[in-house]
């Protein structure tokens, strides 16, 4: 399949236009944002395994009757994806205490919750990505009550699965970030990435963090945390 012209360049990634007007190419870059664009770099290698990562996650997630945006890997960095409208809010879901929520509410990290928490954000860079309630998403007309609820079922359904596969390589998901989108016939699909750049994943023995946090507070070791959850995914 032939990209043809750049529809998007978003942080972490390009979209492709294609022969096919309901498919597109993801091009991954190694670009690295945080702190809503305010912090840039790169990590060496990150469109590679963000792009391999995700793809794993996606076709795992559609076994498990998730729904996803997912058609074929072309490349080490580029895959066919079907073409969404992306839903403007972005879906964390938290099972243990971390980042942002930590701060925001005063507590430690790594406080593990009885059950895991939903928070929707309103996908805006020029407002700062705010956290927002359902009410809140339905006033604004970002998606409809059912919409809503149907991302509420698949992201817990999202968790579970991801939970249970990332214990299995001994790696701790601790929160993680999701979002969907809608395809011509208005089927709400799991879209975007699943990566150590959306999701908190640390070591279960040491706690060591093999993901983004190294980045975000200049920990040092960023490529090394990547390539540790690349060589646990594929079994190296």
């Amino acid at each position: 399949m032939e990209k043809n012209e750049q529809l998007y360049e978003g942080k972490a990634k390009k979209v492709f236009a294609t022969s096919d007007p309901a498919l597109v190419i993801v091009d991954y870059k190694d670009d690295a944002t945080a702190f809503n664009g305010l912090k840039k770099g790169q990590i060496a290698g990150k469109g590679v395994i963000n792009n391999i990562m995700s793809n794993h996650m996606f076709q795992i997630l559609e076994q498990q009757g998730v729904p996803t945006h997912f058609v074929e890997q072309l490349s080490e960095r580029e895959t066919v994806v079907k073409k969404v409208d992306i839903v403007p809010l972005e879906v964390i879901i938290r099972n243990i205490s971390a980042g942002s929520f930590a701060k925001r509410y005063g507590v430690e990290e790594g406080i593990v919750f009885d059950a895991p928490t939903i928070e929707f954000s309103y996908k805006n860079d020029d407002l700062g990505d705010p956290l927002i309630n359902d009410y809140h998403a339905l006033a604004l007309k970002l998606a409809t009550a059912e919409e809503i609820e149907r991302i509420k079922t698949l992201a817990f359904k999202v968790n579970e699965v991801m939970k249970q596969y990332f214990d299995s390589l001994n790696v701790i998901l601790v929160d993680f970030k999701l979002e969907f989108g809608k395809i011509a016939d208005g089927t709400i699909v799991l879209a975007d990435e699943i990566s150590p750049d959306t999701c908190r994943l640390w070591d279960k023995n040491t706690k060591e963090k093999l993901d983004k946090d190294r980045f975000r507070r200049d920990m040092g070791g960023v490529e090394d945390a990547y390539n540790e959850i690349m060589r646990r995914i594929s079994g190296k």
